[in-house]
């Protein structure tokens, strides 16, 4: 088995709201793998919570993790339901979960073992799939790519489509969005390696135009997952205002995982 792991703060003077982990059993094959991308608040009118956003990833992860993992049996679905309700339970009564921007995150979740590998994600990250013979496969959800542009621009906007049909959804308070999510299953004979990229990572692909998933993955693999963040960094600085590759953050934070189950 072969994971590499890289995550960077976008910029240095904001902590990083990504968090990942990758856990193997003690015995026997197999693994589960967690990404998560946070929602940074707006810089005024803040999230209504005293703990912010790196807290919540770091509680959501810790439970995805221990609970993707001790408790196989669930389906990845449940798994991240669960996440949710303990995450919402240990701040319900010092934050206002009702905000609009009340901490949330993007997810990516693996689970594999000998015979298959299921996947779930939800919002705009992403997780690559290969396969023994070298064709990638990308798993997305993409229902904040159809909100329109203009639209998305507008906070106020945006925030009134989160967590709602017809709009998109994230890891928030409600365990229910994990119905959402989208999910699969493949037999492990049919998966080499995987790579889970938050959206900062994603833009060399998705914003940049430097290659394809499979011009990504194989990036990843051969010089390893800092490479791909050092060239989206490399990207930002080259167009620090956007103006040939329109964005929301001239800096995003990024963080990508390479496994070889």
């Amino acid at each position: 088995m072969r994971i590499d792991i890289a995550t960077a703060p976008g910029s240095h003077p904001r902590p990083n709201e990504d968090w990942t982990a990758v856990a193997t059993p003690s015995a026997g094959s197999g693994g589960t793998l967690i990404a998560l991308d946070g929602v940074t608040p707006p810089r005024t009118g803040g999230d209504g919570c005293v703990h912010g956003v790196p807290w919540f990833t770091s509680r959501l992860g810790g439970a995805l993790t221990e609970l993707s993992a001790s408790r196989r049996e669930m389906p990845l679905t449940d798994v991240l339901g669960e996440a949710i309700r303990r995450t919402a339970d240990a701040h319900r009564d010092t934050c206002d979960l009702s905000h609009p921007r009340t901490p949330q995150a993007t997810v990516v979740m693996v689970r594999w073992d000998a015979g298959t590998v299921e996947h779930l994600v939800l919002s705009d990250s992403t997780l690559l799939l290969e396969s023994p013979a070298g064709e990638v496969r990308a798993v997305v959800d993409d229902r904040l790519d159809r909100i329109p542009r203009s639209v998305r621009r507008q906070a106020a906007a945006t925030d009134a489509l989160r967590n709602t049909e017809g709009g998109f959804f994230t890891a928030a308070v409600d365990p229910d969005v994990a119905a959402k999510a989208v999910t699969g299953r493949t037999p492990a004979s049919e998966v080499r390696a995987l790579v889970a990229l938050t959206d900062g990572a994603a833009r060399w692909v998705e914003v940049f135009r430097e290659g394809d998933w499979a011009d990504c993955l194989a990036l990843v693999r051969k010089s390893g997952p800092q490479e791909l963040i050092d060239r989206v960094r490399a990207a930002e600085s080259a167009d620090p205002d956007g103006v040939a590759f329109r964005r929301g953050k001239a800096y995003d934070d990024a963080t990508v995982v390479y496994v070889e189950p």
